[in-house]
């Protein structure tokens, strides 16, 4: 037992403890493979934690600490995956309302609603946000944003 003043024994086992509890945990992420979904600065410091190195370089490598800035994020695989999932799940968005808009316009006895509810111009507003969240443009105004999560798509880098 460890008195209340700390011997360096006691911190040594202290550190191990702390050690093994990281490395145990950043296991799970391996074991149940949900370390594919992490991000690529996020992934390092799992392998890092669980195995000691990330494809052979210590945290401190230069090439492992240049994963942890903006630049390195936005251009990576993982970051243009989530991009191109919300862009993805807004074409899908904006093509279920033009359904519905279109199938909520072709109802029988309902010209009095359509007309009153503006249905032909909000049908019109839906094509035209339909037509720009397919562009690229549409793509690249979202850097900067959290994207969607393309939860167990699989990030092959």
């Amino acid at each position: 037992a460890c008195s209340s003043l700390l011997s360096v024994a006691c911190f040594v086992d202290g550190i191990e403890n702390i050690c093994q509890a990281m490395e145990k945990s950043a296991k799970l992420y391996f074991d149940d493979g949900i370390i594919n979904d992490a991000c690529p600065p996020l992934k390092a410091v799992l392998h890092v934690m669980a195995y000691g190195h990330y494809n052979g370089k210590s945290i401190k490598d230069p090439e492992i600490r240049a994963l942890f800035t903006r630049e390195s994020l936005l251009s990576s695989k993982w970051y243009k995956d989530r991009l191109l999932k919300k862009q993805s799940v807004d074409v899908a968005l904006w093509k279920r309302n033009i359904k519905y808009l279109e199938e909520f316009a072709s109802r029988p006895g309902y010209d009095s609603v359509v007309s009153r509810l503006d249905i032909a111009g909000r049908l019109d507003h839906a094509k035209k946000e339909l037509e720009k969240v397919s562009k690229d443009e549409y793509l690249n105004s979202l850097v900067g944003t959290l994207g969607a999560d393309p939860i167990h798509d699989g990030y092959d880098e």
